[in-house]
Protein backbone atom coordinates (compact mmCIF):
# COMPACT_ATOMS: atom_id res chain seq x y z
CA UNK A 1 0.00 0.00 0.00
CA UNK A 2 2.72 2.43 0.97
CA UNK A 3 4.51 1.81 -2.59
CA UNK A 4 0.76 2.27 -4.51
CA UNK A 5 0.60 5.82 -2.16
CA UNK A 6 4.48 6.61 -3.55
CA UNK A 7 3.83 5.70 -7.12
CA UNK A 8 0.56 7.81 -7.07
CA UNK A 9 1.88 10.78 -5.35
CA UNK A 10 4.62 11.09 -7.91
CA UNK A 11 2.38 10.25 -11.12
CA UNK A 12 0.33 13.62 -9.34
CA UNK A 13 3.39 15.46 -8.74
CA UNK A 14 4.64 14.72 -12.25
CA UNK A 15 1.57 15.64 -13.60
CA UNK A 16 1.65 19.43 -11.72
CA UNK A 17 -2.01 18.96 -11.82
CA UNK A 18 -2.22 19.59 -7.94
CA UNK A 19 -1.14 22.98 -8.35
CA UNK A 20 -5.14 24.14 -9.15
CA UNK A 21 -6.03 23.29 -5.92
CA UNK A 22 -2.75 24.13 -3.99
CA UNK A 23 -3.14 27.46 -5.52
CA UNK A 24 -6.61 27.66 -4.79
CA UNK A 25 -5.83 26.88 -1.00
CA UNK A 26 -3.37 29.72 -0.29
CA UNK A 27 -5.30 31.91 -2.33
CA UNK A 28 -8.40 30.83 0.02
CA UNK A 29 -6.37 31.35 3.46
CA UNK A 30 -4.45 34.21 2.36
CA UNK A 31 -8.17 36.23 1.81
CA UNK A 32 -10.28 34.87 4.65
CA UNK A 33 -7.12 35.42 7.39
CA UNK A 34 -4.77 38.17 6.12
CA UNK A 35 -6.55 40.86 8.15
CA UNK A 36 -7.54 38.46 10.81
CA UNK A 37 -8.17 40.17 14.21
CA UNK A 38 -10.32 37.61 16.07
CA UNK A 39 -9.97 34.30 17.71
CA UNK A 40 -7.84 31.52 16.57
CA UNK A 41 -11.07 29.47 16.72
CA UNK A 42 -12.87 31.47 13.98
CA UNK A 43 -9.40 31.90 12.05
CA UNK A 44 -9.29 28.04 11.51
CA UNK A 45 -13.13 27.54 11.31
CA UNK A 46 -12.60 29.55 8.00
CA UNK A 47 -9.18 28.32 6.99
CA UNK A 48 -11.36 24.72 7.10
CA UNK A 49 -13.99 26.03 5.12
CA UNK A 50 -11.26 26.50 2.69
CA UNK A 51 -9.93 22.51 2.73
CA UNK A 52 -13.52 21.51 1.72
CA UNK A 53 -13.01 22.29 -2.33
CA UNK A 54 -9.69 22.16 -2.22
CA UNK A 55 -9.91 18.32 -1.01
CA UNK A 56 -12.73 18.00 -3.20
CA UNK A 57 -10.74 19.25 -6.26
CA UNK A 58 -7.31 16.75 -5.09
CA UNK A 59 -9.42 14.28 -5.30
CA UNK A 60 -11.25 13.90 -8.30
CA UNK A 61 -8.26 15.27 -10.25
CA UNK A 62 -5.78 12.38 -8.81
CA UNK A 63 -8.60 9.63 -9.50
CA UNK A 64 -8.81 11.17 -13.54
CA UNK A 65 -5.12 11.44 -13.72
CA UNK A 66 -4.79 7.90 -15.25
CA UNK A 67 -6.99 6.64 -18.72
CA UNK A 68 -8.77 3.47 -18.19
CA UNK A 69 -6.20 1.13 -19.77
CA UNK A 70 -3.52 2.89 -17.85
CA UNK A 71 -5.70 2.29 -14.86
CA UNK A 72 -6.66 -1.51 -15.39
CA UNK A 73 -2.57 -2.24 -15.36
CA UNK A 74 -2.16 -0.82 -11.88
CA UNK A 75 -5.16 -2.43 -10.69
CA UNK A 76 -3.95 -6.10 -11.69
CA UNK A 77 -0.19 -5.07 -10.67
CA UNK A 78 -1.81 -3.73 -7.52
CA UNK A 79 -3.65 -7.25 -6.32
CA UNK A 80 -7.61 -5.44 -7.09
CA UNK A 81 -9.70 -2.34 -7.40
CA UNK A 82 -10.04 -1.93 -3.50
CA UNK A 83 -6.48 -1.42 -2.79
CA UNK A 84 -6.31 1.21 -6.03
CA UNK A 85 -8.92 3.30 -4.17
CA UNK A 86 -7.60 2.63 -0.95
CA UNK A 87 -3.95 4.37 -2.02
CA UNK A 88 -5.53 6.91 -4.03
CA UNK A 89 -7.85 8.18 -0.83
CA UNK A 90 -4.49 7.35 0.77
CA UNK A 91 -2.56 9.66 -1.53
CA UNK A 92 -5.51 12.19 -1.09
CA UNK A 93 -5.11 12.37 2.75
CA UNK A 94 -1.65 12.75 2.32
CA UNK A 95 -2.02 15.82 0.32
CA UNK A 96 -4.70 17.08 2.77
CA UNK A 97 -1.92 16.47 5.70
CA UNK A 98 0.27 18.44 3.68
CA UNK A 99 -2.41 21.71 2.85
CA UNK A 100 -3.55 21.18 7.13
CA UNK A 101 0.23 21.76 7.65
CA UNK A 102 0.32 24.85 5.90
CA UNK A 103 -3.51 25.97 6.86
CA UNK A 104 -1.78 25.96 10.39
CA UNK A 105 0.94 28.29 9.69
CA UNK A 106 -0.04 30.63 7.47
CA UNK A 107 -2.69 32.39 9.36
CA UNK A 108 -0.01 32.82 12.03
CA UNK A 109 2.27 34.78 9.81
CA UNK A 110 -0.70 36.94 8.33
CA UNK A 111 -2.03 37.99 11.35
CA UNK A 112 -0.97 38.61 15.48
CA UNK A 113 -1.51 35.29 16.86
CA UNK A 114 -0.24 33.41 19.78
CA UNK A 115 -1.14 29.96 19.79
CA UNK A 116 -1.40 27.33 22.05
CA UNK A 117 -1.48 23.63 21.69
CA UNK A 118 -5.03 23.17 21.89
CA UNK A 119 -5.15 26.12 19.44
CA UNK A 120 -3.08 24.11 16.91
CA UNK A 121 -4.75 20.81 17.43
CA UNK A 122 -7.95 22.38 16.75
CA UNK A 123 -7.06 23.60 13.95
CA UNK A 124 -5.79 19.96 12.77
CA UNK A 125 -8.94 18.36 13.76
CA UNK A 126 -11.02 21.06 11.91
CA UNK A 127 -9.33 20.93 8.92
CA UNK A 128 -8.85 16.74 8.68
CA UNK A 129 -13.04 17.32 8.96
CA UNK A 130 -13.24 19.05 5.97
CA UNK A 131 -10.58 17.23 4.28
CA UNK A 132 -12.23 14.03 4.88
CA UNK A 133 -15.67 15.28 3.97
CA UNK A 134 -14.27 16.51 0.76
CA UNK A 135 -12.48 13.07 -0.09
CA UNK A 136 -15.83 11.41 0.43
CA UNK A 137 -17.12 13.81 -2.14
CA UNK A 138 -14.72 13.61 -4.26
CA UNK A 139 -14.55 9.96 -4.72
CA UNK A 140 -18.29 9.61 -4.83
CA UNK A 141 -18.27 12.31 -7.92
CA UNK A 142 -15.26 10.88 -9.64
CA UNK A 143 -14.79 8.94 -12.78
CA UNK A 144 -14.83 5.35 -11.29
CA UNK A 145 -19.09 6.21 -10.41
CA UNK A 146 -19.92 9.00 -13.39
CA UNK A 147 -18.47 8.62 -16.89
CA UNK A 148 -19.42 12.45 -17.95
CA UNK A 149 -17.71 14.41 -15.66
CA UNK A 150 -20.22 17.47 -16.11
CA UNK A 151 -22.66 14.99 -14.21
CA UNK A 152 -19.92 14.35 -10.99
CA UNK A 153 -19.01 18.54 -11.21
CA UNK A 154 -22.86 19.42 -11.14
CA UNK A 155 -23.13 16.32 -8.37
CA UNK A 156 -20.07 17.83 -6.29
CA UNK A 157 -21.07 21.23 -5.99
CA UNK A 158 -24.66 20.34 -5.01
CA UNK A 159 -22.90 18.19 -2.19
CA UNK A 160 -20.58 21.15 -1.29
CA UNK A 161 -23.24 23.58 -0.40
CA UNK A 162 -25.51 20.69 1.22
CA UNK A 163 -22.49 20.11 3.65
CA UNK A 164 -21.71 23.87 3.80
CA UNK A 165 -25.63 24.80 4.68
CA UNK A 166 -27.23 21.33 5.96
CA UNK A 167 -27.68 23.25 9.65
CA UNK A 168 -27.98 20.62 12.44
CA UNK A 169 -27.63 17.77 9.69
CA UNK A 170 -24.01 18.62 8.33
CA UNK A 171 -21.49 17.42 10.57
CA UNK A 172 -18.95 19.94 8.64
CA UNK A 173 -21.97 22.77 8.71
CA UNK A 174 -21.93 22.39 12.52
CA UNK A 175 -18.42 22.43 13.31
CA UNK A 176 -17.53 25.60 11.12
CA UNK A 177 -20.99 27.22 13.09
CA UNK A 178 -19.77 25.92 16.40
CA UNK A 179 -16.14 27.12 16.04
CA UNK A 180 -17.55 31.15 14.90
CA UNK A 181 -18.98 31.47 17.67
CA UNK A 182 -16.20 29.92 20.50
CA UNK A 183 -14.13 31.40 22.33
CA UNK A 184 -11.41 29.06 23.35
CA UNK A 185 -10.17 26.22 21.78
CA UNK A 186 -9.56 23.88 24.36
CA UNK A 187 -13.79 23.86 24.80
CA UNK A 188 -14.01 23.47 21.01
CA UNK A 189 -11.50 20.46 21.09
CA UNK A 190 -13.53 17.42 21.99
CA UNK A 191 -16.97 18.70 19.67
CA UNK A 192 -14.56 18.80 16.60
CA UNK A 193 -12.64 15.81 17.24
CA UNK A 194 -16.49 13.96 17.93
CA UNK A 195 -17.17 15.44 14.10
CA UNK A 196 -14.60 14.33 13.17
CA UNK A 197 -15.06 10.98 13.83
CA UNK A 198 -18.37 11.26 12.06
CA UNK A 199 -16.67 12.70 8.58
CA UNK A 200 -13.92 9.19 8.73
CA UNK A 201 -17.23 6.86 8.74
CA UNK A 202 -18.36 9.29 5.89
CA UNK A 203 -15.66 8.56 4.20
CA UNK A 204 -15.29 5.06 4.93
CA UNK A 205 -19.15 4.56 4.09
CA UNK A 206 -18.36 6.90 0.29
CA UNK A 207 -15.28 3.97 -0.59
CA UNK A 208 -17.22 1.10 0.42
CA UNK A 209 -20.17 2.32 -1.90
CA UNK A 210 -17.63 3.72 -4.87
CA UNK A 211 -15.76 0.16 -4.62
CA UNK A 212 -19.39 -1.68 -5.15
CA UNK A 213 -20.35 0.94 -7.81
CA UNK A 214 -17.15 -0.18 -9.79
CA UNK A 215 -17.60 -3.59 -9.09
CA UNK A 216 -20.55 -3.71 -10.77
CA UNK A 217 -19.60 -1.68 -13.49
CA UNK A 218 -16.87 -4.28 -14.14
Amino acid sequence: MIALVGYMSTVLLLSQRYLAPLLLFLGLVAVLTSSDTGPLTATYAAVAGAMLPCSVWLTMTLIGLEDQAHRSIVVVSAGGPLRVLLATVGTAATGCLLLTSAGLVLPLLFATHTPGLADLALGTAAQLTCAFTGIAIGVVCSRLVFRRQGYALVLALVLLLAVLLGKGVSPVNIMLTHLQNASDSADALAPTGALLTVTAGFLAAAVAMTQAITRRKA
